[in-house]
């Protein structure tokens, strides 16, 4: 079974993970979930849970030293939704949380990764989104932000989540480069 991590931050998106996980073990994905502290706090009630339908603790803190890895290895890396926080630190390698700690490292290994902003109009406008986004491009990452994926929203205002582009641009990157 091929092994994804599934990275969510805080953005409304993410109380829909565990449709998105559903989705993704019906594809055939072992899934673990990593949740940024912000979003592990907004999903608290719902670990349990979500840890039972994954078969793995859900994480949001970095292990301690000497600790054995609680989840297999990752065969490709989403990270959806991804704020405009957790994208610009990944970017800059601030590795202060585990999520950005594993994505950061996961360029070095070069496990396949995609990432799926979920930012509205307003932030974007900031010149350190873009450069960020164009980082981790050229740093191998699928970033799935503009024309044919995800487009900012207005402040405020809500539209579905592109979730299945997520899951399909997944699924065609599960082989890792030379």
């Amino acid at each position: 079974m091929t092994t994804l991590y599934l990275f969510g931050s805080a953005a409304p998106p993410v109380f829909e993970v565990a449709d998105v996980i559903a989705d993704a073990q019906q594809c055939g994905w072992d899934v673990c979930l990593g949740l940024t502290p912000s979003a592990a706090r907004w999903l608290k009630k719902d670990v349990p849970g979500l840890e039972r339908l994954t078969g793995h603790p859900v994480r949001s803190e970095y292990k301690l030293p000497g600790q054995p890895d609680v989840w297999p290895e990752a065969d490709v890396i989403l990270l959806a939704p991804a704020t405009f926080n957790t994208i610009n630190q990944w970017a800059l390698g601030i590795t202060s949380t585990f999520v950005v700690g594993v994505l950061a490292e996961g360029i070095g290994k070069r496990i396949p990764t995609v990432a799926m902003p979920c930012v509205n109009a307003a932030y974007v406008q900031h010149p350190q989104f873009d450069t960020s986004v164009g980082t981790l491009r050229t740093a191998g990452v699928t970033v799935l932000y503009g024309p044919g994926g995800f487009e900012p929203n207005q402040p405020g205002e809500r539209r579905p989540y592109p979730w299945r582009l997520a899951l399909d641009a997944v699924a065609g990157r599960t082989v890792r480069p030379a």
